[in-house]
């Protein structure tokens, strides 16, 4: 009866999103933190100011962007606990850029969430910054995001 009305996977996800196949079929970008929430320097910047952007998002990294916007990195809480150890406080002076992690792993806005909780099992990491088509960093998915909209 579906099939004879057009109905497809997508329009019962739509009605259906608590659904089984509802989560089977939502998107990155429908889960994705994005604006305040998401936080995004420059790789000129400073760690302290990476340090502000993370605590004022909440957030446990802060993606690292050219100034074209696309992804260039990404700086993590961890990040920031082995750095402190190693160097001291010296650090929130310092230039991110040699201290993020380069070249990070990535989904992009439209690919389904459960290839992005793939990627978070398989790397064992908590947040992938979220890319456009162009590579531009648009958004930030952590873990807390995928278990609150049900997926673990």
């Amino acid at each position: 009866m579906a099939k004879r009305k057009g109905f497809r996977e997508e329009d019962f996800a739509f009605f259906h999103p608590g659904g089984s196949l509802g989560k089977k079929l939502i998107k990155v970008r429908d889960l994705m933190r994005q604006g305040k929430a998401n936080p995004i320097i420059r790789e000129n910047a400073t760690v302290e100011k990476a340090l502000l952007a993370i605590t004022s998002a909440r957030a446990g990294s802060c993606t690292i962007v050219d100034r074209k916007g696309k992804l260039k990195g990404i700086f993590t809480d961890g990040d920031l606990r082995r750095h402190l150890k190693q160097n001291g406080v010296s650090i929130l002076s310092k230039p991110i850029a040699p201290l993020a992690t380069k070249r990070p792993i990535a989904i992009g806005e439209e690919k389904l969430a459960a290839e992005a909780l793939q990627i978070l099992r398989d790397r064992s990491i908590d947040e992938l910054p979220v890319v456009d088509r162009k590579g531009r960093a648009v958004g930030l998915l952590d873990v807390q995001d995928l278990l609150k909209a049900g997926f673990v």
